[in-house]
């Protein structure tokens, strides 16, 4: 699949409930995977997704193809700096193994040529996450957060899988190649 059959397009606020649902299934494989059902509620929860969907400087995308959205994502731009974030990122689960989240990541970078780095976390448990950030899309873990190295804006026990533990991942644009 080429990057010109994923187009995105920046959601409106008329757009964020469904955006929310979506994500919430997205991200529930996993954790039903590792758990067996989910903790209490919806992960994310609805008021993480509310923060991290109008925080400063943030933008809502759509993953569309064929004019239909398959996935989302939310990105920090800093444009004074260029060291920019993926907050969240998600490819609808019924559109799974189909090079969508390559295309749709391959998207982003486009649209944000001035980058110079990205910055991205996911808990340890995801797998398929930590194989698609490093081995897929280029990214390098840079960090792990655990019960002795506690991630910044970590205050409790998450009720996942690791209890917090998660790998934060950089990439940036021309790195040096050891």
């Amino acid at each position: 699949m080429t990057c010109s059959q994923i187009t995105l397009s920046t959601a409106t606020p008329a757009d964020y409930p469904a955006f929310k649902r979506e994500l919430q299934a997205a991200f529930a494989v996993a954790v039903v995977e590792e758990l067996g059902g989910l903790p209490d509620g919806p992960i994310p929860s609805d008021a993480e997704l509310d923060e991290a969907l109008s925080a400063p400087h943030a933008i809502v995308l759509q993953i569309l193809r064929e004019g239909h959205r398959v996935g989302g994502a939310v990105v920090t731009i800093n444009r004074d700096t260029q060291a920019n974030s993926l907050d969240l990122l998600y490819v609808s689960p019924d559109q799974h193994g189909r090079g969508l989240g390559k295309a749709a990541w391959s998207a982003i970078e486009a649209m944000f040529p001035e980058t110079r780095s990205w910055e991205t976390a996911t808990p340890c448990f995801e797998k398929r996450n930590i194989h698609f950030y490093v081995n897929v899309c280029g990214f390098h873990i840079v960090e792990y957060f655990n019960e002795r190295h506690s991630e910044p804006d970590q205050s409790s026990s998450t009720g996942l899988p690791g209890d917090g533990e998660m790998f934060r991942f950089m990439k940036t644009k021309n790195p040096v190649r050891l």
